[in-house]
Formats: C-alpha cells, sequence, structure tokens
C-alpha cells in the first residue's frame, strides 16, 4: 500500500474516532409505541393515504399495521407470507416493504423477500384492495442468491416514480465470484426499474435512461450503480433527491455512498477508500470513493437511515442519521458543499439497530431486535 493511502486510512482513523466520541447532538430517543413489542423488525413505512397507519414488517414473514399513536395498544396482521419466505439465514427473511406513490387509489405495494428452492430474491407486487391480500401476489424480478447472507433488502420508489431495489453481492466473504465487478450479474448493485409498465415479456420496463439501458456489451439494464458489497439499507435525500446508501463493509471499514446513476463503488477492489488484496490496483480508475467512512475500532456494521426534518432541533435539520448494528451507536453526519463539516454521536445505548424508517410527517424512528421501535426527537 503506498504512503499517501496508509496516510489517509489513518487519518480516517483518527477522524472517526473522534466524530463518534465528541459532543453529543442534544436528541431524546423514547420508545415510540410502549404497548408493542415486534419479532425482529427490519422496515418501517407508511404510505401517502389518509388513515395515519404504519406497517412494520418482521424478518419471518410478517407485516403488521397499527395506528401512529404513541397509546396505540394492538396492531393488526396486515401480510403473512411466511410459508414462502426463507428466513432460515441470518441476514434472509422478508427485508423491504415499498407503497406505490399511489396506493391510496391502487392498493399496491411491494415486498423483498429470499424464499427457497431455489434459493433466490424475490421482489412481488400484492394488492391491498383485493379480498385476501397474500393472494393477489404478483412476481415483479426474481434473482438467484448463491449464498445465505448479503442479500441487500431495501426497496424504495424515488423521487422519479421508479423502484429502487438494494441488491448484495451474492455473500460468502469477499465476494468470492466476483459480482460486485459484474454488470452481467444484479447482484452487488442498486437496480431501478419501471413497475407500472411491462415489456420485453417482464412484469415490469427499462428506464430509457438508465446508464445500460440498450447496451450491446450483456449488461443488464436494471442496474443504477455498481461495485457494492451489501447496500443493506438507502435513502433519497428530501431536498435534492440524491441517493444516499451505506454499505456493509467486509474486515476493515464501513462506507457511506452517495449513489450516481452508472457509478461504480470500487467493491471488490476496494473496500471504502482501501485496497481489498493484494492482487489489484488501488489506483483503479473510475471508481466512486464513499464520502464517508469509519473502520472496525468504531463500529463492524453500518445501518443505513434517514435525513433528519424535524422542527425541533435545528442544529439537526437535513443531517443523515445512521447507525451501526454491533457497537450500538447511531450518528448524525452533516455534509455540505461536497464536504462532511461534523459527524455527533447521538446514542450508544440502543442494541441491535437493524433499520431506520419515517413517517410522512418526517417523523424518524429506529427499529431494534430488542423489539422495539424509538422514535428520535427533542429534550
Amino acid at each position: 500500500m503506498k504512503f499517501y493511502q496508509r496516510f489517509l486510512l489513518v487519518f480516517s482513523f483518527f477522524l472517526n474516532c473522534s466524530a463518534s466520541t465528541g459532543q453529543e447532538a442534544v436528541l431524546s430517543i423514547d420508545l415510540a409505541f410502549p404497548n408493542l413489542k415486534f419479532d425482529r423488525p427490519l422496515d418501517l413505512q407508511q404510505p401517502f393515504d389518509d388513515n395515519n397507519t404504519l406497517y412494520v414488517v418482521e424478518q419471518s414473514g410478517k407485516i403488521y399495521s397499527f395506528k401512529n399513536e404513541k397509546t396505540v395498544e394492538e396492531k393488526s396482521l396486515f401480510l403473512d407470507i411466511t410459508d414462502r419466505v426463507d428466513a432460515s439465514g441470518n441476514e434472509e427473511g422478508l427485508l423491504g416493504l415499498a407503497f406505490h406513490p399511489d396506493f391510496k387509489n391502487n392498493g399496491y405495494f411491494y415486498v423483498n423477500y429470499t424464499a427457497s428452492s431455489p434459493s433466490r430474491t424475490v421482489i412481488a407486487r400484492f394488492n391491498a384492495k383485493n379480498g385476501d391480500i397474500a393472494d393477489t401476489e404478483k412476481k415483479i424480478i426474481e434473482y438467484g442468491q448463491p449464498y445465505s447472507n448479503h442479500n441487500g433488502g431495501q426497496i424504495l420508489f424515488g423521487p422519479d416514480g421508479f423502484l429502487y431495489i438494494a441488491v448484495g453481492d451474492g455473500g460468502s466473504g469477499g465476494d468470492p465470484d466476483g459480482n460486485g465487478q459484474n454488470r452481467r450479474t444484479l447482484l452487488g448493485s442498486i437496480l431501478r426499474i419501471d413497475v407500472d409498465k411491462a415489456e420485453n415479456g417482464k412484469n415490469y420496463a427499462i428506464p430509457g435512461d438508465n446508464p445500460f439501458a440498450g447496451n450491446e456489451n450483456g449488461f443488464r439494464e436494471e442496474i443504477f450503480a455498481y461495485g457494492l458489497r451489501n447496500p443493506w439499507r438507502f435513502c433519497f435525500n428530501p431536498v435534492n433527491g440524491e441517493l444516499w446508501a451505506a454499505d456493509v463493509g467486509q474486515n476493515t471499514i464501513e462506507e457511506i455512498d452517495i449513489v450516481k446513476s452508472g457509478g461504480n463503488y470500487g467493491w471488490n477492489f476496494m473496500e471504502g477508500s482501501d485496497c481489498y488484496g493484494s492482487a489489484f490496483d488501488c489506483e483503479t480508475p473510475g471508481l466512486i470513493k464513499p464520502i464517508f467512512e469509519y473502520n472496525h475500532s468504531v463500529g463492524q456494521s453500518i445501518t443505513g437511515g434517514r435525513f433528519y426534518q424535524g422542527e425541533s432541533v435545528a442544529e439537526l435539520d437535513g443531517a443523515y442519521i445512521y447507525a451501526d448494528f454491533v457497537a450500538g451507536k447511531i450518528w448524525a453526519l452533516h455534509y455540505e458543499a461536497g464536504e462532511v463539516t461534523q459527524n455527533q454521536l447521538i446514542t450508544d445505548k440502543i442494541k441491535l439497530i437493524a433499520s431506520f424508517g419515517e413517517d410522512v410527517k418526517g417523523g424518524l424512528y429506529v427499529l431494534s431486535f430488542d423489539g422495539n421501535i424509538y422514535r428520535l426527537g427533542a429534550e
């Protein structure tokens, strides 16, 4: 490794250690729904309708709905597809939920789950308006999973109305099949598809401005960006529409990326800003480095978050709130004019933070494998 690369790693180490132990942001974290408990909750979503209802995904294959009120005492089973979800591995199961932008009228919502025989990921649509919801499943896209880990999981509709899908590199360790840099597979990427159209015998269409649409190299046209290891959670900046993804690291580095169309984020040539494996050239051109990273002395499994839009803590307005699953820490990352200006520690009291959620008013929630859902708010 060259001297300047060692210097950057050492500098990053001290930057992140100091950031993680600095002055904490003044922000309370309370039980959002003290009368409710969940089994390994992985996602929280609220559609744009008039029902003030939240939906929480459990890894086993269930989705529960309940009123967005702190005093709520009951939750209702909204969807149960445990009979078709393979949740046998620690990273497998029902992993993501997205409501169609026009859910209020069409009743469509989409899920991301792993299935067996063969091992694969399924992105499916259900219709909440037609009788037994589970019987309305329409599979949109499926792709094989060679190992039980690194399945990605997040699905979200972007500001452009297209469905974005986080796809891991297929698993094991170190990306043994080289999927991250192989654009002829869907693995190791973020996909972007149009679920309002069906073309070429598929239950979706390729947006015309996808970076590899119409290519003659055999690259998968669904790919929006690639070179990712396990982009477990991503979100869109509500101010400018940028896609932010947290990519879980291998041995050394956890990273945050601003994901651009056609971007190559380096895995498995690089892990964060560091060369991964002595066989690869760290100066490979065209690789996009993270906007922020931390090493495994700080945390060991990044959980991507959301942007703070609350009105009660002005200093956090527009900050990116994220966490580390292993360390139990939550931070607020401030990014201005293309630079990280501050990384504030919010808390280190909540363990096993699996995901974040948001309601239609911008309320920010933390989902933990302790079975609770927490809400971020001002003291």
